[in-house]
């Protein structure tokens, strides 16, 4: 089983926008001394929690930090820009770190809806133009005859992906021949044949000849449950004020996180939430990932992990490697 970092670069209470992004580079050299696969990092606007919204340019500074792990976009928001300009992106990485990108690409907003419209140059959002847009990118970046001809040129191009969270996501990826990571970690009360249905659209591609699927999970891995647990909170609760748009979203610190009173609402949404989250001990958290990996039919899992600490970040990826046995 492959496992790879889907990275949000979370800014906590007290912290800085420049402070998480160091963080992320951090984490991507940590990981792949680890012996994770893939590192990816999102896309999120007019948020002060996520500090990451252009994971093209930080890529660049991915690829300069790290050697040999494959790093890419977790992903392009594609409706927000034109596809020229995507495929012109991906190839210029793609030419500086040969083999190791990845081109994950979405089609929710990332943001709010007056966000989504300020991206446009003219306010108007293109979400229904999704599709579409996703087969004159592959055009643009795997068909030679195409014009205006993509520059740069690189021997190995940037591996497209499909990224989402619903069965319309799935049967794109499926019609178009990619890979399809599915982000449980944003919809857990997806059914698990979500996979299936992907499977079952598939079409062999020049990207790839049969179906691979990732999900992607929640995770908190800490010596004991309980520790891990208290760190988790301070997730949950930051979340929660996002959902409601009530309070600080910035990751708290575990202590406020144990201060705060839940009303019965307020605590069943986070238990939903996390209801496919991966939080506990190693052992724990390794079962509850082969658990979840058998139940999709998933071939590869992808881990996000946000804590206050830094520290405790990077622990849980040092654990959760030991119980995988990475470093091997």
């Amino acid at each position: 089983m492959l496992l790879s970092v889907l990275d949000q670069s979370p800014v906590r209470q007290g912290g800085s926008a420049e402070q998480a992004l160091q963080e992320t580079i951090e984490l991507a050299r940590l990981t792949e001394q680890l012996g994770y696969h893939r590192f990816w990092v999102s896309e999120h606007h007019s948020t002060d929690a996520l500090a990451g919204s252009a994971p093209e340019v930080l890529l660049a500074a991915l690829g300069q930090a790290t050697q040999s792990i494959r790093i890419g976009s977790g992903g392009i928001m594609l409706p927000h820009y034109a596809p020229f300009k995507v495929a012109e992106v991906a190839s210029l990485l793609a030419s500086l770190f040969p083999g190791r990108i990845d081109l994950g690409l979405g089609r929710a907003p990332g943001t709010d809806m007056v966000s989504a419209r300020a991206l446009s140059v003219d306010g108007k959002t293109r979400f229904e133009e999704f599709p579409q847009q996703v087969s004159e990118l592959m055009t643009m970046l795997f068909d030679e005859s195409f014009k205006p001809k993509v520059n740069p040129q690189p021997r190995q191009p940037a591996s497209p992906w499909m990224l989402g969270s619903s069965p319309d996501s799935a049967i794109l990826a499926g019609q178009q021949g990619l890979p399809y990571n599915f982000a449980l970690f944003i919809n857990p009360h997806m059914d698990t044949r979500i996979l299936d249905y992907y499977r079952q659209q598939f079409q062999p591609s020049e990207h790839l000849e049969k179906p691979y699927t990732s999900l992607t999970v929640n995770v908190v891995c800490a010596e004991t449950e309980e520790e891990a647990k208290a760190l988790a909170l301070s997730r949950q609760i930051s979340f929660l004020r996002f959902a409601t748009g009530r309070g600080d979203s910035r990751i708290c610190t575990p202590e406020e996180a144990q201060s705060v009173t839940l009303s019965a609402d307020e605590r069943a949404f986070i238990d939903q939430r996390s209801a496919h989250a991966a939080i506990g001990n190693p052992e724990q958290v390794r079962e509850k990932l082969f658990q979840l990996a058998d139940s999709f039919a998933a071939d590869e899992l992808m881990t996000v992990t946000i804590t206050y600490d830094f520290e405790a970040r990077k622990r849980s990826y040092e654990l959760l490697a030991h119980a995988f046995k990475l470093t091997q």
